[in-house]
């Protein structure tokens, strides 16, 4: 098992140590916005006892402090700040990004609550190496690979680990662990068997699985489970965690004294209730602190002798009878023992638990990593994801054999190598999942609607029946709804900064998130929705600015803010960051916010990140894509006829001001369009001219494409098509001729059948004495035979030259050869001496040199 493996359940306490630093960096954030592991709320005294730091084992406290220490020490030293201000930076960049929304979608997927806290620390851990996002992405892949075996699926949802821990937390400190955590342990122990035997018995089928379920084969195989331990646990400890009757004689036996002594106090109480029971007086019997009593009502006189418990104003008086007192005695002296009997059991399976303790410990552990991979392979089946194709950013000019480290079938994608960044038909997480919620919310609707349909019929006001029709027709209606419009990138190699522009509410905002977080999740392990494999490069750090950054703590304008925090990003990014910059250089003067906004573009492109994606409104900046190759235009789509975006990215071609266009659609006065657009001046108007005719152009070229792409799969349809005609007519060529050959192997058959018999009755013949006229007309039958077998044999190679039919010898004896005549014999390949003959058995012997041979005379030939 890796280090990092053994980290699951302790790096949420480091994370929390290492952002308690930038608290008082995020005042201007709502707290509400930060993820559930970064703003813990306050414990009450038993959740302290319950969640304090000594709840977790020693192995994890001490790592925890070891990750802790370091950052403290770094923060203390002299140049410290600058570590802490790029911290700052990148939490505050996945916060803007929603990276705590993702987060915690993808934590609702774990099985339990450890799991979800881990997922959370994982997904928060901002330190992952390229070779640690790999290995998160192979254990992904992994954990797809079991839940489509179906034998193996990591499902711990009825599993307790909050008590697994406690159990261990009192076995360690010699303390009976409880009925319920004996219980929470066996459970996890039989589901970690469970699992274990799955997966022996799935590479015992077929052995290539376990290569293709690492690397959590070694996990899962890792575990030592004690099957004793849990089969001692389920015969002590019933389901309810309740000590079972069957545990020890001692027990069984005083349960049973405490049901005897039970059963006489409620006869001994009937008896009483009955007797003081009139028309004006009613007697309760109940148990106070396990004593039997009996409770009267207000003002009401007891005649029975006992002790007074209590006696309140308007609620009556509790008495304990005389004759129930020793009853009473007893039954607590008898309950004393089946506690003193029940802690014995619990101490016994205490000492077992801690026998075994850190066996269950590393159980309990790779339970927790194995739940926290499920829940990333969970969302990315949930939600249709894809594997990305990760590449370290340093190798992007290199051979594609440097992707080849990933599963093997996502290096057909490493023939993209010629992107950046490829990823088509993105979706963006958050947006998929609103609108799959909205979907589940509105078929919910849907069916309380249908059954609403049904009551309509009872209802008799028409003016009722109307209303339950329109809300019927609202609710369907939202069924209809389109998914989010996904987004393309395919950004060349040699670009470093990509330039959007777009008119406001385009979808320029959106895009720059979705690749935000894109580039997070492959970091930290998970799919990312797009329609194939994205091929994306490993970035060090996301940074973003998006949205104003306003601070009236820090007497911040909006501009100044986000000026601040573009400067920080500026000195916080390396060559391997992703930098997101939301409306560069707006806030101010238009003149200076381009000036400055090209400044810091052109910085960032020659200094700076690995790639920066920039939205503006202002149109110098789309003019650096002509003086530096570095820079790369893109728009969004606007459809000026209905007058809405389409979200759809126009690749290499500058935005245009529809500003003026749109107020002419929506009515605004002709004189002032056409002062409007004399004040712009005819420059302006020429170079929308020009950029009105590359929109064209592009949307005439993704016609062409899409109708090339539309022909392309006619003619693969059309292939395929023929290809199975072809094949077809060969499959009925060849019945054809093996039904004629069957046909003509048939008669042939028959034929020799006929033939055969002739043959004996001929021979039968000749071992009888024969006149010299009987053996000619031998000799000519046996010629005129031999020559009908020959053209049998010579039309069946004609119809089937490849599979010739079994013909009998051309030259097979009609009569019995005379002793000493020479016969060839097939077998031998040689001529022998007859030196018997069998006339009943149409035998005869026949001598080569010294070897003797009995033969058929369908053995020999003349």
């Amino acid at each position: 098992m890796t280090s990092r493996s053994v980290m699951w359940m302790d790096v949420a306490q480091a994370s929390l140590c290492s952002c308690r630093m930038f608290h008082q960096n995020f005042q201007r954030t709502n707290k509400s916005d930060f993820p559930p592991l970064l703003t813990r709320r306050k414990l009450n005294s038993k959740e302290k006892k319950k969640h304090s730091h000594q709840h977790l084992q020693p192995q994890f406290r001490s790592q925890s402090q070891h990750l802790c220490s370091p950052l403290r020490l770094r923060c203390c030293a002299p140049g410290a700040s600058v570590t802490c201000e790029k911290q700052s930076v990148r939490f505050h960049s996945l916060i803007v990004l929603e990276w705590d929304k993702l987060c915690n979608l993808v934590a609702s997927f774990a099985s339990t609550s450890l799991g979800r806290q881990a997922t959370l620390s994982q997904l928060w851990t901002l330190d992952n190496s390229y070779d640690d996002s790999l290995m998160l992405l192979q254990e992904t892949n992994a954990a797809l690979q079991l839940r489509s075996h179906g034998g193996c699926r990591l499902d711990f949802s009825g599993l307790d680990l909050v008590l697994v821990e406690s159990a261990i937390q009192h076995a360690r400190r010699s303390l009976p662990i409880s009925g319920a955590e004996a219980m929470a342990v066996g459970a996890l122990l039989d589901s970690a068997l469970c699992l274990q035997l799955n997966l022996k018995s799935a590479i015992k089928e077929d052995a290539d699985w376990y290569r293709r379920f690492l690397p959590l084969s070694p996990v899962i195989m890792a575990m030592v489970i004690n099957g004793s331990l849990v089969k001692m646990i389920q015969q002590v400890v019933d389901e309810d965690g309740s000590v079972k009757d069957s545990a020890s004689s001692a027990l069984k036996r005083s349960r049973g004294q405490v049901r005897m002594l039970e059963e006489k106090l409620h006869r001994l109480m009937d008896v009483l209730v009955r007797n003081q029971t009139t028309d004006t007086s009613l007697l309760e019997a109940s148990s106070i602190d396990g004593r039997w009593c009996l409770k009267s009502g207000p003002g009401q006189l007891v005649t029975v002798k006992g002790l007074l418990l209590s006696r309140e104003s308007g609620r009556g008086s509790i008495i304990e009878p005389l004759s129930a007192v020793p009853l009473n005695d007893e039954l607590q002296q008898a309950r004393l023992s089946v506690a003193k009997a029940e802690v014995d059991v619990l101490s016994m399976l205490t000492e077992k638990v801690r026998v075994n303790l850190d066996d269950i410990e590393k159980v309990l552990k790779n339970v927790i990593q194995l739940d926290v991979i499920n829940a990333r392979a969970s969302y990315s089946h949930s939600f249709g994801g894809s594997c990305p194709v990760l590449y370290p950013p340093e190798e992007m000019d290199e051979s594609v054999a440097s992707c080849s480290y990933l599963l093997e079938k996502n290096t057909s994608n490493c023939k993209k190598r010629e992107w950046i960044l490829y990823m088509p038909e993105a979706h963006h997480p958050l947006l998929l999942q609103q609108h799959k919620q909205l979907l589940q919310e509105r078929k919910k609707a849907s069916r309380n609607a249908s059954i609403i349909k049904v009551q309509r019929d009872s209802v008799s006001q028409k003016g009722e029946a109307r209303v339950i029709d329109s809300s019927m027709q609202g609710q369907t209606s939202g069924l209809q709804q389109p998914p989010p419009v996904p987004v393309d990138f395919f950004i060349e190699k040699r670009t470093r900064v990509l330039v959007i522009t777009g008119p406001n509410t385009g979808g320029k905002t959106i895009c720059l998130k979705t690749v935000g977080l894109a580039a997070m999740m492959a970091k930290s392990g998970l799919h990312i929705l797009s329609s194939e494999s994205v091929q994306i490069p490993w970035f060090d750090s996301i940074f973003a600015n998006i949205g104003e950054e306003q601070s009236l703590s820090e007497s911040l304008s909006t501009f100044s803010g986000r000026l601040k925090q573009i400067s920080e990003i500026r000195s916080a990014s390396t060559t391997q960051s992703l930098v997101l910059l939301d409306e560069v250089g707006a806030g101010t003067n238009p003149l200076e916010g381009a000036a400055l906004g090209m400044a810091m573009l052109e910085s960032l492109a020659n200094y700076g990140a690995l790639l920066t994606l920039a939205t503006t409104h202002h149109g110098e900046l789309k003019s650096l894509k002509y003086s530096n190759d570095a820079f790369e235009n893109a728009s969004m789509e606007f459809d000026e006829e209905n007058l809405k975006p389409t979200y759809k990215i126009l690749w290499g071609v500058p935005g245009r001001s529809n500003a003026i266009n749109i107020s002419e659609k929506l009515g605004l006065p002709s004189t002032i369009v056409t002062e409007a657009r004399q004040l712009i001046g005819a420059s302006n108007e020429e170079i929308n001219e020009v950029i009105v005719g590359m929109e064209h152009a592009k949307h005439d070229f993704r016609e062409l494409l899409s109708e090339g792409k539309h022909h392309i799969m006619l003619s693969r349809n059309m292939h395929k098509h023929l290809f199975m005609a072809r094949s077809k007519i060969m499959e009925h060529a060849t019945r054809q001729r093996y039904s004629k050959v069957r046909e003509i192997t048939e008669a042939a058959a028959s034929a020799r059948s006929v033939l055969r018999k002739k043959v004996r009755e001929f021979q039968a013949s000749a071992t009888q004495p024969a006149t010299a006229k009987k053996r000619v007309l031998v000799a000519s039958d046996k010629q005129r035979i031999t020559s009908e077998d020959q053209k049998l044999h010579a039309s069946n190679e004609g119809l089937s030259p490849s599979k010739p039919l079994k013909q009998l010898p051309s030259s097979e004896r009609i009569g019995l050869p005379e002793v000493g005549e020479l016969v060839h014999v097939s077998s031998l390949g040689r001529k022998a001496s007859v030196v018997k003959v069998d006339t009943g058995k149409e035998e005869i012997v026949v001598q080569a040199g010294n070897l003797k041979l009995k033969l058929k005379l369908g053995d020999i030939q003349s």
